[in-house]
């Protein structure tokens, strides 16, 4: 089961412009986590999920998959700085 901020970041990957396609390294998903926060914020992230999901969940199911894995490899479990910055952006 995803926590809170697996599940925020989850969300900001599924949002960003990064695609599978592209491979993308540790850096490139924290800078498009990131981004994707700063840009349209957490309920921002929902939203788009929520409609991806409506539209085309065909694809919506294996994008989060691939999102949640990504996020899962990328950020260590309990990262007290990254927790504090996504305190900062839900305020």
């Amino acid at each position: 089961m995803a926590t809170t901020f697996e599940a925020v970041r989850a969300e900001a990957l599924f949002a960003s412009d990064l695609q599978s396609s592209q491979a993308p390294a540790g850096g490139q998903i924290r800078d498009a986590v990131a981004a994707t926060l700063r840009r349209i914020g957490i309920q921002g992230c929902a939203a788009r999920v929520a409609g991806e999901f409506g539209d085309h969940p065909e694809t919506a199911v294996a994008r989060m998959a691939w999102a949640l894995a990504l996020v899962r490899a990328t950020y260590p479990a309990g990262g007290p700085r990254i927790h504090r910055a996504l305190r900062r952006l839900a305020a």
